[in-house]
C-alpha cells in the first residue's frame, strides 16, 4: 500500500494503489477492475473526501485539450487540469474564469465537485459555471450529462463530491479575458460593518480578513479595470513573519491576543492592476486546518460577532484570521447556497495547533445561525443533518443509488454522510 496525505497533513490514507492514467482506455480499465475508486486533485480538501483503501486516481496527466467555443463563451477542459494551468491556458486564448477563490492548485473537477467559490454578491460558486460533464461510470463507460442529456445526472454532477462517476471533461462558462484592480486597505471592523452593504453593492468582489482578537480588519476589493502594464508583486500577508507568529502562539498560547492586535498596521492602502487569473489567487505557504460555513447573508455578521465574542471570552488560541465573503444563491441540489444569498465565514487554525475541539464548538454557533458547511472543509454533519439542511438531498441520493448501486465511488466518510449502502449486483 502507498501512503497519501492531504495538503494540511490531517488526512492520512493508505490506498491499495495510486494511479495516474494517461489515456481514457487506461482509466477505463482501472475503474472497471477496482472495487473502490476515489479521485484526487491537489489534496486541498480538509475532510477525508479522497481517503480510500482502494484505488486512488490522479487525472493530472490524462489526455485532453482545452477547447474554446467563441460563439458561446464556453470551454471544454480536462477535469483533472489544475485551475492554475487552466487559467494560464485560457488567458493565452483570450479568456478568464468568471470568478475564482484565493488559491488555484485545485483540479477543475475538485473545485466544481465541492462547490469552491470566491466572493461577489452577483457571483456564484464555480459549480454554477458548469454546463456539461463527461462522466465515467463504474462500468468504465463514459456518458454525457447536460441539461438536455441525462439531465438528472447533470443536476447531481454539478456538486457531487465525486459520487456519480469520474469526470473526464467538463464544459464551463468563461468570459473574455479581463484585468482586475486589487485594493488592500485596513479599517476598523466596526467601520467595515457599517459600510458593508454599500461595499458589496458597488464592487464586483469584496471580502475581509479579521483576527479574532483584533479590532482592525484587512479589506480586499477587486474590480474590473483596464490594464496598466506590468503587474507589481503584492501580498496580503508576509508569510515568513506570520509563520513566526503562529509558532510563537503554539509555544505560548497566552501571547495570541497580544500579537494579533499588532499584526495589522493602522493604515494600509495598496493597489495594483493585473490579469484576473493572477490577481485572484494568493500564495498560502503557512499550512492550516479550516472550517467554513455558508450562512444566509443576513446572518453573516451576527454569526461572526458571536464566534469572535466566544473566542475572546474563553481566551482560545486561534492563530489565523477569519475570512468573510459573499456569494450569490443558486439552484444546485447539494450547494450550501441553494435558494439563498450567502455569507461565507472561513475559520482557520495553524496546522500545528489544536483545532478539533475549537472547531466543534464553533460549528454549533454557525449551525445556530442556519449555516451549511463547505463540503471539503471541517464539519460534523450526520445523514440526518444532510437531509435537514438540503431539501434536494434525496434527489441526489436517488441518482447516486441508480448509477452506482455497488458504491464503487464512495468511501467510509461519504457512506456515513449520505447513508450509502452498497447493493449486491
Amino acid at each position: 500500500m502507498a501512503n497519501w496525505s492531504n495538503w494540511s497533513g490531517s488526512v492520512d490514507s493508505k490506498p491499495a494503489r495510486i494511479e495516474r492514467p494517461k489515456t481514457l482506455s487506461d482509466l477505463s480499465g482501472l475503474v472497471q477492475s477496482a472495487k473502490k475508486v476515489r479521485v484526487v486533485g491537489a489534496g486541498h480538501s480538509f475532510m477525508p473526501l479522497c481517503e480510500t483503501d482502494g484505488t486512488l486516481l490522479s487525472l493530472s496527466e490524462l489526455e485532453g485539450d482545452v477547447t474554446v467555443d467563441a460563439a458561446t463563451n464556453r470551454v471544454w477542459a480536462p477535469a483533472g487540469c489544475s485551475l492554475a494551468k487552466l487559467t494560464d491556458i485560457l488567458w493565452k486564448q483570450g479568456y478568464s474564469l468568471i470568478n475564482q477563490g484565493d488559491v488555484n492548485p485545485q483540479a477543475l473537477a475538485g473545485a466544481i465537485g465541492t462547490g469552491t467559490h470566491g466572493t461577489g454578491a452577483k457571483l456564484g460558486t464555480l459549480s454554477t459555471a458548469a454546463r456539461a460533464f463527461d462522466l465515467m461510470g463504474p462500468d468504465g463507460k463514459i456518458v454525457r450529462a447536460s441539461p438536455t442529456e441525462n439531465s438528472d445526472l447533470f443536476e447531481a454532477a454539478r456538486l457531487s463530491l465525486g459520487l456519480v462517476g469520474v469526470a473526464t471533461r467538463i464544459e464551463i462558462d468563461v468570459l473574455p479575458a479581463y484585468h482586475l484592480e486589487e485594493r488592500l486597505e485596513v479599517y476598523p471592523l466596526a467601520e467595515i460593518s457599517e459600510r458593508w452593504d454599500q461595499l458589496a453593492a458597488e464592487n464586483r468582489h469584496v471580502e475581509f480578513f479579521v483576527f479574532p482578537y483584533a479590532d482592525l480588519a484587512m479589506l480586499k476589493i477587486l474590480d474590473v479595470k483596464p490594464s496598466e502594464g506590468e503587474m507589481p508583486e503584492q501580498h496580503d500577508m508576509d508569510d515568513v513573519a506570520f509563520r513566526r507568529v503562529c509558532d510563537i502562539c503554539k509555544t505560548f498560547p497566552f501571547m495570541t491576543a497580544f500579537l494579533q492586535k499588532r499584526l495589522l498596521p493602522k493604515e494600509m492602502k495598496r493597489r495594483r492592476v493585473g490579469p484576473a487569473y493572477r490577481i485572484f489567487p494568493s500564495d498560502r505557504t503557512v499550512k492550516f486546518e479550516e472550517m467554513e460555513y455558508e450562512l444566509p447573508r443576513a446572518n453573516g455578521w451576527p454569526a461572526l460577532r458571536d464566534v469572535i465574542a466566544w473566542i475572546r471570552k474563553k481566551r482560545l488560541p486561534v492563530a489565523f484570521p477569519f475570512e468573510f465573503r459573499i456569494v450569490a444563491k443558486d439552484d444546485i441540489w447539494l450547494s450550501p447556497f441553494q435558494g439563498r444569498e450567502g455569507a461565507s465565514i472561513s475559520m482557520h487554525q495553524y496546522h500545528r495547533m489544536a483545532w478539533r475541539e475549537i472547531f466543534s464548538e464553533a460549528e454549533q454557533i454557525f449551525r445556530a445561525h442556519d449555516g451549511r458547511p463547505h463540503w471539503a472543509k471541517r464539519h460534523t454533519l450526520t445523514t440526518a443533518d444532510v437531509h435537514k439542511l438540503y431539501p434536494d438531498a434525496a434527489k441526489f441520493c436517488a441518482v447516486r443509488d441508480r448509477l452506482d448501486p455497488g458504491a464503487k465511488f464512495a468511501n467510509a466518510h461519504l457512506s456515513q454522510l449520505f447513508g450509502i449502502e452498497a447493493k449486491a449486483s
